[in-house]
């Protein structure tokens, strides 16, 4: 299959190809927590160092981004030619948008709920008189983007050009063409297998080796990241906002904790056993503040676990526009500090109207600048309620709750793949117990006790 699954460290350890256990500093997730710990304490101690570091944390983002697409590409072509069933694809594709819109209005609904029952806009009292810049301020953090509506959101997946789309880096239009190319590609197979795969296939290696090597700089990028997160917004925030990240990190924790419930009775995985397996994953995502820096690594390791190509290539992409279970957290209960710290109090029908907002407007969020923020001034103008100006207010905190986010909408997606996959029967749970529990070689094939380091990682891993 064309996601080598050689292209990630192996689950069971940090072992040389000479048999013997390499030194645990050299364990790429040991060097992502010093980094991460290193840059929050450069950040703290000498902030104005600190903020000028975003350069380093935003290269590594971008030389991950660069290979996005055509990794995207090579992986679902692939799945799709190989898979053979048109209709199969059709099948992932529906199963995958109605697991999307129940979990995401889920986690709106649940945030609301702890909104709630912490309140975390009491006693915070914003003077509306003080907010005459906040529209200006809002409209310099997205650039004066707004997000698509419905329609446009549709016809936007159609790209205007396929090189515009790889070369822009928009990833449901790259996913359109693919699907497009792989069902064609599938179709052409039924009068002999076509070179074309053959190559495709081959193409996905040479990217997934040069993933390999830019992992290698991802310590030096979670640096780079929190030192910038915490020199530009200072510990100070943390204090300022305390109630508001406090419940946000809680309705997150305890998200997780619904997530876990769905894989558990879904698919019978243990979560907690999984991340444990993407623990390098997760660590990455939280150290740049970024899901995509990690979706490379994470299809893999999700076709490692027993996933099917197709679906994981499906799946994934799709769920980072369609899936974003953190944001809608944050929203719903953004919008109830907002109301709450403007004196508010928002009414049963006015929340329930909120949330069909934001499940409408969170669903157009990804890849667009201060999308969080151009939902929360969509919701304010709906409501009515509110001054639109307010949602500058959390311009100091969006940032320190991006761990928050990152991790529940990668987290997320990981389970959705799950669910999906074995939804459709593409789900060997033989191969996701072993590979979770470590009892798998980094070919997926056979039980090992000790896996030798693959090709592109040699003894750093």
């Amino acid at each position: 299959m064309a996601i080598s699954t050689d292209a990630h460290p192996p689950p069971g350890g940090n072992v040389s190809t000479t048999g013997t256990r390499s030194p645990w500093y050299t364990n790429l997730f040991v060097q992502l927590l010093l980094g991460i710990v290193g840059g929050i304490t450069l950040g703290w101690l000498w902030p104005t160092v600190g903020s000028e570091l975003k350069p380093i944390g935003d290269t590594f983002v971008k030389l991950i981004k660069m290979l996005i697409a055509p990794l995207i590409f090579t992986v679902v072509v692939t799945g799709i030619a190989k898979v053979g069933d048109v209709k199969a694809v059709g099948r992932i594709g529906v199963k995958a948008l109605i697991y999307f819109t129940a979990v995401t209005g889920f986690a709106l609904l649940f945030g609301l709920v702890m909104g709630n029952i912490v309140k975390p806009g009491a006693g915070f009292d914003i003077d509306p008189a003080t907010l005459a810049d906040g529209t200006e301020q809002v409209a310099e953090k997205t650039g004066g983007g707004e997000l698509p509506g419905a329609v446009e959101f549709l016809m936007d997946i159609v790209p205007t050009s396929v090189v515009g789309a790889f070369a822009d880096n928009i990833l449901l239009q790259v996913l359109f063409f693919a699907v497009l190319f792989g069902i064609a590609l599938a179709k052409y197979g039924e009068h002999g297998p076509p070179l074309v795969l053959e190559f495709v296939d081959h193409l996905s290696h040479i990217i997934f080796i040069i993933i390999g090597w830019i992992m290698r700089l991802a310590p030096i990028g979670a640096f780079g990241a929190m030192a910038f997160i915490i020199g530009q917004y200072g510990i100070s925030t943390l204090g300022s906002f305390a109630k508001l990240i406090a419940c946000c990190y809680l309705a997150g924790a305890l998200f997780v904790l619904v997530l876990a419930l769905i894989a558990k009775f879904a698919v019978g995985l243990n979560i907690f056993t999984f991340i444990r397996y993407t623990k390098e994953e997760f660590g990455l995502a939280l150290g740049t503040a970024s899901s995509e820096a990690v979706l490379p690594r994470i299809m893999t390791k999700l076709v490692g676990a027993g996933n099917s190509q197709a679906a994981t290539g499906l799946v994934v992409p799709t769920g980072y526009s369609f899936n974003l279970d953190g944001a809608a957290i944050y929203l719903s209960i953004s919008t109830l500090f907002l109301a709450q710290a403007t004196g508010h109090d928002l009414s049963v029908a006015d929340q329930l109207g909120a949330l069909f907002i934001l499940l409408l407007t969170s669903k157009g969020m990804a890849g667009v600048p201060g999308s969080s923020f151009l939902a929360l001034s969509a919701t304010a103008t709906a409501l009515g309620i509110f001054p639109v100006a307010a949602v500058a207010v959390l311009l100091g905190a969006d940032r320190i709750m991006d761990s928050m986010r990152v991790f529940v909408n990668l987290l997320g997606n990981c389970v959705a793949t799950f669910v999906v996959s074995n939804w459709e029967g593409q789900l060997d749970k033989q191969k996701m117990q072993d590979a979770v529990h470590g009892r798998l070689s980094p070919g997926g094939a056979d039980p090992v006790e000790q896996p030798p380091v693959v090709a592109g990682y040699e003894s750093r891993q």
